[in-house]
């Protein structure tokens, strides 16, 4: 039903192949990149794009194309590993505050609140500046500041369905509470978290390629977006193509994935049918 609803929408369509595409670049990367993403060539610093350097290249001489292509691998991991930390947190207490309420309910709700009352992204910043900047503390990180909207999600989802005759059911057939909450509640719970999915890769994205911008991201020899942002800075007046590529980079991989969001989200409200 989703699928056929999401089929109508054309924006919603124009995304998904968006992202599909990103995922071809990243996984064949090293075929469709024409040059090593590292590889210096003095020879060739500041190159405007050509057809031997289709978005020329930087400041070492590096081909800007194909450091293009190997970041869309790095971005692509971030979103997925990130959300897919958050999203299991998420589930989990989410789940476990819907469905036994009284104190344990109002035990993991003060949590997410204290948790969503701390500026995400500087909080990033403040626990990347003591483990360190690397691609797995920025999804782990990520992952693990960003669970408390899945979780209310959640939460809001089990407490709408537990008191449903299908649960009841359930209950009086002697089914245990783990079974109940996996086979039976989680299954019914999971659309709007789809929804959120969509949007919290593009988010990821975004602090990821932010972080990178400002220092606190990958190594410097490892290709990003916001990597080839950040070296653009000095650069600006003289290669233009270092700010427009990656910027564009971002752009559209942030919008076809909030255009995807938005899709779902429509094709699960039951009012936009």
């Amino acid at each position: 039903m989703v699928w056929h609803q999401l089929k109508r929408n054309k924006l919603a369509l124009t995304g998904l192949a968006v992202i599909v595409l990103l995922f071809i670049v990243a996984i064949f990367a090293p075929m469709i990149a024409p040059y090593n993403p590292n590889a210096y060539d003095l020879d060739s610093v500041l190159k405007a794009p050509s057809l031997a350097h289709l978005f020329g290249t930087d400041d070492q001489g590096r081909d800007v194309f194909s450091r293009i292509v190997f970041g869309a691998r790095i971005s692509l991991s971030v979103g997925f590993v990130a959300v897919s930390i958050y999203i299991t947190i998420g589930i989990i207490l989410g789940a476990i505050a819907g469905y036994y309420g009284g104190w344990i309910d109002i035990a993991l709700s003060r949590l997410i609140e204290v948790v969503i009352c701390f500026p995400t992204f500087f909080l990033i910043l403040a626990i990347l500046a003591f483990v360190g900047p690397s691609i797995y503390n920025i999804m782990i990180v990520i992952g693990l500041t960003g669970w408390t909207g899945v979780a209310r999600l959640i939460r809001g989802e089990f407490l709408r369905l537990k008191s449903v005759d299908f649960v009841s059911a359930a209950k009086a057939s002697g089914a245990s509470d783990f079974r109940i909450i996996f086979r039976h509640l989680l299954p019914n719970s999971l659309a709007p978290v789809l929804v959120s999915a969509s949007f919290g890769v593009a988010a990821a994205i975004l602090v990821e390629s932010s972080l990178s911008f400002l220092g606190f991201g990958v190594p410097p020899y490892v290709s990003s977006w916001g990597g080839i942002l950040s070296e653009s800075r000095e650069y600006m007046d003289v290669a233009w193509w270092l700010t427009i590529t990656p910027g564009l980079a971002i752009f559209l991989t942030i919008t076809a994935y909030n255009l995807l969001g938005e899709g779902l989200r429509d094709a699960i409200d039951p009012r936009m049918r």
